[in-house]
């Protein structure tokens, strides 16, 4: 009998078709054995922070209602959780991950090398990007220009013809009418899809705003996307619980996490509103609240044929139960989405329809 490392070393090798050796020794080995618990009998799951709590939930919901071992939910981030994904075909790798944001080119050619090329992409749900103060803290209004005056490695000097190392220490020297206090922002590291997003949705597009890159276009991926590093940001790492204490602790400092961490602890904290729109549902779905994005799961479909409860997890995951409108991830703060595009990700999850290739 082919054992699954000897499977894995066949995937890798095989130039033909290394994905469809490898989900077929799988399968040969859990039938040789007695069935699919016996390569894996608990689900494996890695990826975004913020998308953690959802398939936390949707892991907890799964062990009561089948009596057989919750999935394993690991919090890596996004793009370490793709890594990891992405290594290959076997029990010792991980059968679904978490984004919060969409699968990169790059990801997906990395798994594609690994033989991981038949996945299912599924949105779940969308989620608001949350700048984050106590609650003992002035409330504060902020735009996207601000916010990336606040927080960029390099802004134009005041001649607004070159740019310089960020000199704004305080919310005052950006704006007046701001808080006459330090600048203290605790956010995720360059690994997080939350990080990814804020840069896209907050930085990039506060950038833009400003003269000097409405005049030199072709910078503003490579000016407007390093965050500081002198202080006035500081890294907290994936535990979006560890920015809540800090941000908890120290009334003048702000926080960035996805939506669900913000209602989560909406009696210790409150959103910072962006170009005077807080976030919430109804803003965040509607698109009126502008630092929202959408969230995903990616499913390893040979795994399926051989990891015991996957299938029943993954339409735990999509039912109407879990992602509908009433559904107890709405409860615990995903934005869901309308039901014509709820029965499409349905229809995809539970019949495993493989991705297109992304294009960037």
């Amino acid at each position: 009998m082919i054992t699954l490392a000897e499977a894995q070393i066949q995937s890798r090798e095989s130039k033909v078709n290394k994905f469809a050796i490898a989900a077929s020794t799988l399968a040969v080995a859990a039938l040789c054995t007695g069935g699919p618990a016996l390569a894996r009998d608990q689900i494996k799951i890695v990826g975004s922070s913020t998308v953690f709590p959802y398939t936390q939930a949707v892991a907890e919901e799964f062990g009561k209602k089948t009596g057989k071992k919750a999935p394993v939910v690991e919090s890596t981030g996004t793009g370490g959780g793709m890594k990891i994904f992405c290594q290959g075909i076997g029990e010792d790798k991980p059968d679904i991950t978490g984004a919060s944001r969409a699968m990169k080119k790059s990801e997906y050619e990395l798994c594609t090398e690994n033989g991981v090329d038949d996945v299912t992409e599924v949105l779940i749900g969308y989620d608001g990007l949350s700048i984050a103060q106590s609650k003992k803290g002035k409330p504060m209004d902020l735009t996207k220009e601000q916010i990336f005056l606040a927080l960029a490695s390099e802004v134009p000097d005041e001649s607004g013809e070159k740019l310089v190392k960020n000199p704004n220490k305080k919310w005052s020297d950006i704006d007046k009418s701001l808080p006459d206090t330090e600048i203290t922002v605790y956010g995720p590291p360059p690994t997080s899809g939350t990080r990814d997003a804020f840069v896209e949705l907050a930085m990039h597009e506060g950038c833009e705003e400003l003269e000097y890159f409405k005049k030199n276009e072709d910078q503003v991926k490579e000016k407007c996307t390093p965050m500081r590093q002198d202080g006035p940001f500081i890294e907290a790492g994936e535990n979006d619980n560890l920015i809540v204490q800090r941000i908890e602790a120290d009334p003048n400092s702000l926080g960035i996490f996805g939506y669900s961490f913000l209602y989560e602890n909406k009696d210790k904290l409150q959103g910072v509103k962006v170009g005077g729109t807080e976030p919430g549902f109804d803003t965040i779905a509607d698109g009126s609240y502008g630092l929202s994005r959408p969230l995903f799961v990616y499913i390893k479909n040979p795994h399926r044929k051989v990891i015991a409860g996957m299938d029943e997890f993954i339409t735990e995951y999509v039912s109407d139960d879990s992602m509908g409108e009433d559904g107890y991830l709405h409860e615990r703060g995903l934005v869901v989405l309308p039901e014509d595009k709820l029965k499409e990700m349905q229809d995809r999850a539970t019949n495993g329809k493989k991705m297109a290739a992304p294009t960037s």
